[in-house]
């Protein structure tokens, strides 16, 4: 398989496990924070097109640092810790750089977009990873 195929085919599975994963945390958790936290800072309705551009850069930053696909040896647990840090550092960026400039931006929806992130990052990518595998895109683990 090519290079860019196998590429490609990571950023489609990454992009699913990514849209069902968060989908269910803001569904269930983000939603009611925000409006209770961020009340008329939220944008109603939120901008879809800003979404979907951040949603689909951060999965091709996750596929590249986290996934790994062109990366056949890496471990599952270093791609998971990857993905994790690479969400640490991505909604670190975001709540921290909110908190610095925005005045009243709750520490709380800091602390929780932080741990969302580092969550977000790695369970993502130990679930495409693990669909990847399945699939026979990225080599499953050397037995050691």
């Amino acid at each position: 398989m090519s290079t860019s195929r196998r590429w490609l085919i990571a950023y489609a599975v990454t992009v699913v496990v990514f849209t069902l994963v968060d989908g269910v945390w803001i569904a269930l958790v983000a939603a009611a924070v925000y409006r209770a936290q961020l009340g008329p800072l939220l944008a109603e309705p939120f901008d879809a097109v800003a979404a979907a551009v951040f949603y689909l850069g951060y999965v091709a930053g996750l596929v590249h640092f986290g996934v790994q696909p062109l990366a056949p040896d890496a471990p599952l647990r270093r791609r998971v810790l990857s993905g994790a840090l690479f969400g640490l550092f991505t909604y670190g960026t975001w709540a921290l750089t909110a908190l610095a400039v925005l005045r009243g931006f709750p520490a709380f929806v800091a602390v929780t977009d932080i741990a969302w992130g580092v969550a977000l990052g790695a369970l993502v990518t130990g679930v495409a990873t693990l669909l990847l595998r399945r699939l026979r895109v990225i080599a499953p683990d050397a037995a050691r």
